[in-house]
């Protein structure tokens, strides 16, 4: 397993221990690691989710799922979520203020 991998599957594992909002979808406790709890990331290395529209944000988890966007923690992390799990963090992401 490369770097990148190991790396992401770290980032995936220690997130999830974090606990996302009330009536987050449980995918969402992979993306609070960085992306914070109520979608707005503390760190100008991670874009704020919050209040983004739902067809962008499940296009970028498709398009990083599918390998037509690379990154070296999203694209793992984003092969483990199903498409009814991209569909429910679009939604919720894009219901944030």
């Amino acid at each position: 397993m490369g770097f990148n991998k190991v790396l992401g599957l770290l980032v995936f594992l220690i997130s999830s221990y974090g606990h996302a909002g009330v009536g987050a979808p449980p995918a969402a406790n992979a993306c609070i690691g960085c992306h914070g709890p109520s979608g707005v990331s503390a760190s100008p290395l991670w874009p704020n989710l919050a209040g983004q529209k739902e067809g962008y944000l499940s296009k970028q988890l498709q398009d990083f799922k599918s390998g037509q966007r690379k990154d070296p923690l999203m694209s793992p992390i984003s092969l483990s979520l199903s498409d009814q799990d991209i569909s429910d963090l679009a939604k919720y992401f894009s219901s944030l203020k």
